[in-house]
């Protein structure tokens, strides 16, 4: 059988990967059997057993699944790592081609090496197309061949490359005849990985060209729903990005943007894979982090006692989403207003967001800390109060969050803001051996 390996792009329709598949099926007759694996690697690894995403990834393979069933076919799963599980496809001796999409995080570049070479042992070719992104690795570069490390001029070249027809949709329906026939398939049950279900609502996949249509000018204001909330879609692959992109060209110019931003940071993620442990700029590696745990903890809680991070910070533990312009806000306070290390963030960030995806993560944490590419210099420093008053002067996000705010309830600051930015300053300063 001829394998299609879900990972990052959980969906039948516009899937770069499943489409070759079952294109050289209907060549040479080899039916395709679509299966995923719960990777043991990486659920080993979630420190809360009712994950939202995987909760999420469950319920969508089970759509899938049933999707797959209305065609006579099934998706087999496994909780396994992918080594083995092609080990044992290979053992039962049935195997004679493995399809799947590209991805770019060390992790999965160095699982897919290790799978290539499994496959390669037997003679079993293993293919992969790129599926998440319009422009990936070395597509968008400078002249001299090296990768981009600021925004504005990749986004240009970016744009002068693009044309109609990288956005054209895969086509799998006309081709679904090619799928194994075999129903009696079922999705391993979460209970069975010692998971369970979460309670957190999954922000529905739908993109409102009301909102965007209005994106630029609601997105700062997190008191209003403006933004689209997609990001998990986009992770995890529920929606094609050449689906969002057209959608962005004809409606909104801003949200265009965010989307080049995301393969921004894709690209910097693969050509500098140093920065998911290290700073982009080694020398911000000098800055001397506060390893202050209490103050950590009144960040994750909420209970800084500045309202507009705080309120943040509840919506996210609450919800699995923070709004754009507030996590710029709550980060900056982390790294900035108390010197705890961007990584702390980071993967705080990592365990609660809904839309996690290790690129962005880590590239917006750096860019707020001052330590990335194309960063926010490290002596601009967010004044909390004043972005109350820029983007929620009238507190109602603050007060959705924060009920106690204004009464004797809430916490005083825990630490002055004057204090805390002329420490910043000299710490960065004397790390950075500035003048």
């Amino acid at each position: 059988m001829r394998v299609f390996w879900f990972r990052r792009d959980l969906r039948l329709e516009d899937n770069r990967g499943l489409a070759a598949a079952l294109k050289q099926s209907a060549e040479d007759g080899i039916p395709v059997q679509c299966l995923f694996i719960f990777d043991h690697n990486i659920l080993e690894k979630l420190e809360d057993k009712d994950d939202a995403r995987l909760h999420f990834i469950h319920e969508t393979l089970k759509d899938l699944n049933n999707e797959l069933q209305s065609h006579g076919s099934s998706l087999l799963t496994f909780y396994s790592t992918p080594q083995d599980v092609f080990k044992e496809l290979i053992t039962e001796g049935k195997l004679q081609s493995v399809y799947t999409n590209h991805d770019y995080e060390p992790y999965a570049i160095e699982r897919d090496h290790d799978v290539s070479q499994i496959l390669k042992k037997h003679s079993i070719d293993f293919h992969t197309f790129k599926d998440q992104v319009i422009f990936e690795k070395s597509e968008v570069v400078k002249n001299d061949g090296k990768p981009y490390t600021v925004f504005t001029p990749y986004k240009n070249r970016w744009l002068s490359h693009f044309d109609e027809k990288q956005i054209r949709p895969s086509q799998t329906k006309k081709y679904f005849q090619h799928l194994i026939q075999k129903k009696n398939h079922k999705v391993i049950a979460l209970k069975e990985m010692g998971f369970k279900e979460s309670s957190i609502e999954i922000p529905k996949r739908v993109i409102s060209k009301k909102t965007l249509e209005v994106y630029d000018k609601q997105r700062d204001f997190p008191a209003i729903d403006g933004t689209s909330k997609l990001g998990i879609h986009l992770r995890f692959g529920t929606l094609s990005p050449r689906k969002a992109m057209a959608v962005a060209i004809k409606t909104n110019k801003t949200w265009q943007s965010e989307l080049i931003w995301r393969e921004f940071f894709m690209q910097i993620l693969f050509h500098f894979p140093h920065v998911v442990n290290e700073a982009f700029r080694p020398q911000y590696d000098a800055i001397p982090w506060r390893k202050d745990k209490k103050d950590f903890k009144a960040w994750c809680e909420g209970k800084t006692g500045y309202p507009l991070v705080d309120a943040g910070m509840r919506e996210l533990n609450e919800t699995g989403y923070m709004h754009n312009r507030v996590r710029m806000l709550v980060a900056s306070f982390l790294t900035k207003h108390l010197l705890i290390d961007w990584r702390w963030g980071e993967a705080y960030f990592a365990r609660k967001l809904l839309d996690f995806e290790l690129s962005a993560n880590n590239g917006n944490w750096q860019w707020a800390a001052g330590t990335g590419c194309d960063a926010a210099p490290y002596f601009r420093i967010f004044n909390p109060e004043t972005q109350i008053k820029k983007f929620d002067k009238d507190l109602q996000y603050i007060k959705t969050w924060v009920p106690e705010f204004d009464s004797s309830e809430y916490p005083e600051p825990i630490v002055d803001h004057k204090f805390a930015r002329e420490r910043a300053l000299e710490t960065y300063k004397k790390a950075l051996n500035k003048d």
